[in-house]
């Protein structure tokens, strides 16, 4: 999820996409998209749908700091393990 995210640069990105990409649950997704908005790492805005009818849509990116932690992590192995209090994200 965060080698999507740093790919997509400045660019949003919506939840779908990034399960898609990651190949992950989105009842995985989305507490890992929180717990990183909450630490900094993320940025999240409401996005209106381009379609009328459509409910609007979160969209994420990357800080400059959440893009320098996934730099760091996925430089080495692919995978990036963000500790918070008692637990981790992959």
């Amino acid at each position: 999820m965060l080698a999507a995210l740093l790919a997509a640069g400045n660019d949003w990105c919506h939840g779908y996409e990034l399960a898609k990409q990651a190949n992950i649950k989105s009842g995985t997704l989305y507490p890992l998209l929180i717990r990183l908005e909450s630490q900094g790492y993320l940025e999240a805005v409401w996005q209106e749908a381009a379609e009328t009818g459509r409910p609007p849509r979160h969209a994420y990116r990357l800080t400059a700091t959440g893009r320098q932690l996934a730099r760091d992590g996925l430089g080495e192995t692919g995978a990036v393990s963000i500790k918070s209090g008692g637990g981790a994200i992959a």
